[in-house]
């Protein structure tokens, strides 16, 4: 089932919790990488040089909501968003942000390409225009209720979930 190549990318995500639970969401629906970009907290790595309480500190809230899933999952810290997405799209990944734009498609109708990145923003900014210029596709989630939008992490599992599971319903709006 796992032909599409998906990596996930949180940007300056502040929630330590947060960090956790996209952790356990990317590892559930077999994301070949997660990257933490930005100020997005990371637990322990090593030579890590943050200083040794913080970087303790980080790693046990992390892992309240990752239950594991931070030592299973492929990650990373890049702490240069632009460098990031350059160097995925030079190997060939499309770069997905999961945003509301006036030019974001709704996730249900988009065919994924077999290499994506979806891109994550912040919990309460989102990404910001320099970040969404350089992505390949603005991608939304449609929303029936009164409020404007999910928390990152509930998002981020809607959008993996249509990306993993797209090939089962190709060329069909949903």
């Amino acid at each position: 089932m796992k032909a599409r190549r998906i990596v996930l990318i949180a940007h300056d995500v502040r929630s330590c919790h947060n960090i956790g639970s996209l952790m356990r969401t990317a590892e559930g629906f077999g994301v070949d990488h997660l990257y933490l970009s930005g100020y997005s907290p990371y637990p322990e790595v090593p030579k890590d040089k943050r200083l040794p309480h913080l970087r303790a500190k980080l790693t046990r809230q992390i892992h309240k909501t990752a239950l594991g899933a931070e030592n299973t999952l492929e990650w990373s810290h890049e702490a240069n968003i632009k460098s990031l997405i350059t160097f995925l799209k030079s190997d060939g990944y499309t770069i997905a942000a999961l945003e509301q734009t006036p030019d974001s498609i709704d996730l249900g109708n988009y065919d994924p390409p077999n290499k994506i990145a979806l891109l994550a923003g912040n919990e309460i900014d989102g990404l910001n225009q320099p970040v969404l210029d350089s992505c390949d596709i603005h991608l939304q989630i449609p929303m029936s209720g009164s409020k404007e939008s999910f928390n990152v992490t509930v998002a981020a599992a809607i959008g993996l979930y249509h990306l993993r599971f797209a090939e089962l319903w190709p060329g069909q709006a949903r």
